[in-house]
């Protein structure tokens, strides 16, 4: 599991996903990086317990997973809160607002 926090995209996408349910073109739109490396740091996350998806159609969506253990939990608690302050994380949060909100118009 800490191997899964230990790289910065993995725990922007994390952090992300506190946020609610995303699909994979919005984490491109918010980390500006290709799919290929989004989709593959999204695995290792759902190796690591950390995330789900589903299908609907042809889009995946990724949430956080059911935490299996207090561990787990406080672990993702602390991305939820903990690091809101951090300025790359707190861009993301802002941009993930900016996109939703476009989305809805």
């Amino acid at each position: 599991m800490f191997r899964a926090f230990a790289d910065e995209t993995r725990l922007r996408i994390l952090h992300l996903l506190t946020k609610g349910e995303l699909c994979v073109c919005d984490i491109i739109s918010v980390l500006e990086v290709p799919q290929p490396k989004v989709s593959r740091h999204l695995s290792t996350l759902k190796r690591a317990g950390l995330v789900a998806d589903r299908r609907d159609g042809r889009w995946k969506h990724y949430s956080l997973a059911q935490a299996k253990g207090d561990f787990h939990h406080r672990l993702i608690a602390c991305v939820g809160s903990c690091l809101d302050e951090a300025p790359t994380l707190k861009r993301d949060a802002g941009k993930l607002v900016s996109i939703k909100k476009a989305r809805c118009r």
